[in-house]
């Protein structure tokens, strides 16, 4: 077996090697079963153990932080979330009030909301109210035949509310919103198919609602402009957006501005290809736009929001890079890890997959530094799969794997935020179900929202192994990353580590703690599948016990697991945690 350490970039310059009472309890070790003792504290890849061909239950892995400085310091956003402009095709942006769906969405803030995705540049604001108007109390079979007379109801009742507008929609109400939406869905993918997307109508009451449902949650609103209307000079025409501008500055809404989605994909997507330093120029463009109006003049411009960066995409980012490179205040782009159309549950746990997204991340950061050394980077819209997803699949234990490895990689190589493709209401991606259900990665986004903070620690350890073959591959199936404890947890004091640990071997991990780590009281957090389905379980259960939305519609409380001060990490097979180490009095944690 081998051992890899954690976190490549993220060791300090000169340090690769654990602290000293890491290093000689191992040799302890080593000495006592008559084998070599390995820490590379400087490799890529987080933390790594290969597979075994015996010693299973003789295998300790010593493990300890460095908790004087953080190596990286990402956004207090960094989990972020996203909407997909479908959603107003679908019906579904009538429903945003839902008191459950905000309730379930401030469980994730504060975070960044994007409202952007594939029909992003086919979206067309205009300024109608569309005032809602009430049409007589309801008949006996009311709900049925005057399902649109309903939505105006509604829009009457949360025109009277103050503050935030939340309703409680009627069970019939939302059996016939799904319904609608099950036909509207085939109708999107017969339009992602073919490539062929129709124009979609954004008024101004469907903004209210939108921004509504951002700020009762908490979430700052990111909106992506229509960046494929065009002059006939290829130059953007900015008439639509500034009509959105100027109507979101008369409401005061705080929004940030994007320009477009995956420019890269115009050729295909609208048979006009849009280069690189055209779109820069665009950029400066709607710089300028935002600075003519007071609300906006200071208002964060992000983008260019670039697909996988392929050799075609990377040429694209360098143009744009040299001419707006300084007007955006972070750059962006997407990843999607598989192709939805071939996908099985097992495929979430192959490490040459985990480790895709770390390639692409020096790709774009070699671009950005060329240019801009320091400009932040986002990764705004991940995916697990293409296509809108695999349904019992891509919503399912399985796909959190792909996930919390995301958050983990990005944050220890520097990537300032993520934005998760959906939150609701997009193909089997979303974290939420058209039920208003948690989904499991809704839970592991709310653990990680609750007990991470954004200072990212470097990682050292140690253990016992076997010598590799020569020209074997050894994956990385135990993967660990450390952050100070998020300082808005009140259940723990400044000082503190939270570790999240990944386990895709078969076979149970059991890590020692060591150095600062040692014989401090811990609290676990160990997520596992709940029911009969195993991976493709679509619930989850926290330390045993099943998680679920309490029957008022509130989030349930995530109790720990105390584990014994000095006790030994077991790890169980195929599973995630978080494990909060208490009372560290960690200098890099102690301050914000």
């Amino acid at each position: 077996m081998r051992v890899l350490g954690a976190f490549p970039e993220a060791m300090p310059s000169g340090n690769s090697r654990p602290p000293a009472s890491l290093a000689s309890v191992a040799l302890c070790l080593a000495l006592w079963f008559l084998l070599p003792l390995s820490s590379l504290a400087g490799d890529r890849r987080p933390l790594s153990v290969g597979r075994t061909s015996g010693w299973k239950e003789k295998t300790l892995i010593l493990l300890d932080v460095s908790t004087k400085n953080p190596v990286r310091t990402v956004n207090e956003n960094f989990l972020s979330l996203q909407l997909d402009p479908s959603i107003i095709h679908d019906g579904w942006l009538d429903f945003l009030s839902s008191k459950r769906l905000v309730t379930l969405a401030r469980g994730l803030s504060p975070a960044f909301l994007r409202f952007g995705g594939k029909r992003t540049d086919f979206l067309q604001f205009q300024n109608l109210r569309n005032p809602a108007k009430s049409r007589g109390g309801p008949g006996p079979d009311y709900y049925l035949k005057n399902y649109e007379d309903d939505i105006v109801r509604s829009d009457v009742a949360l025109d009277k509310q103050k503050g935030c507008k939340i309703a409680q929609h009627p069970d019939i109400m939302l059996e016939l919103q799904r319904e609608k939406a099950a036909q509207m869905h085939l109708v999107l993918l017969k339009e992602q198919f073919s490539n062929t997307y129709s124009n979609l109508i954004l008024t101004a009451r469907s903004l209210d609602k939108l921004y509504n449902f951002a700020d009762c949650s908490g979430l700052h609103l990111i909106f992506a402009l229509n960046a494929l209307r065009r002059n006939p000079n290829n130059s953007w025409n900015s008439s639509s957006a500034l009509s959105l501008l100027k109507y979101s500055a008369s409401k005061k809404y705080n929004i940030s501005w994007e320009l477009g989605n995956e420019p890269n994909n115009y050729r295909t997507m609208h048979g006009r290809a849009v280069n690189g330093s055209q779109l820069g120029k665009d950029y400066i463009q709607l710089k300028s736009l935002l600075q003519s109006i007071k609300i906006y003049s200071r208002a964060s411009l992000y983008g260019p929001n670039i697909g996988r960066p392929r050799k075609n995409v990377i040429a694209l980012l360098d143009g744009f890079m040299k001419v707006a490179g300084s007007a955006v205040d972070a750059v962006t782009w997407q990843h999607c890890y598989i192709d939805g159309r071939v996908v099985k549950a097992m495929d979430f746990l192959k490490t040459r997959l985990l480790d895709t997204l770390s390639d692409q991340i020096r790709k774009i950061q070699k671009v950005v530094n060329t240019y801009t050394p320091g400009k932040k980077i986002w990764l705004e819209g991940v995916l697990t799969t293409s296509a809108g997803g695999t349904n019992n699949l891509s919503d399912s234990y399985a796909a959190g794997f792909l996930w919390l490895n995301t958050l983990g990689m990005l944050a220890n190589q520097g990537i300032d935020v993520v934005i998760r493709h959906s939150f609701f209401d997009h193909g089997y991606n979303h974290l939420v179900d058209q039920n208003f259900n948690p989904l499991p990665d809704y839970w592991l986004s709310l653990l990680y929202k609750r007990l991470i903070g954004p200072k990212v620690l470097a990682v050292h350890v140690a253990g016992l192994q076997r010598k590799p073959r020569p020209g074997r591959v050894i994956r990385d199936k135990l993967r660990i990353y450390a952050h100070c404890t998020n300082h808005h947890n009140h259940n723990y004091v400044r000082g503190s580590i939270t570790l999240f640990i990944i386990n895709l071997h078969r076979s149970r991990k059991k890590i020692k703690l060591a150095g600062t780590l040692r014989d401090k009281l811990v609290h676990q957090y160990l997520l596992q599948p709940y029911g009969q389905e195993g991976l493709k379980s679509k619930s989850v259960q926290l330390n045993g016990q099943p998680l679920v939305m309490v029957d008022d519609g509130t989030l349930p409380e995530l109790k720990p697991r105390p584990l014994r001060a000095g006790r030994t990490l077991v790890i169980p097979p195929v599973t995630m945690g978080f494990y909060v180490v208490k009372n560290v009095n960690a200098l890099a944690c102690r301050y914000r």
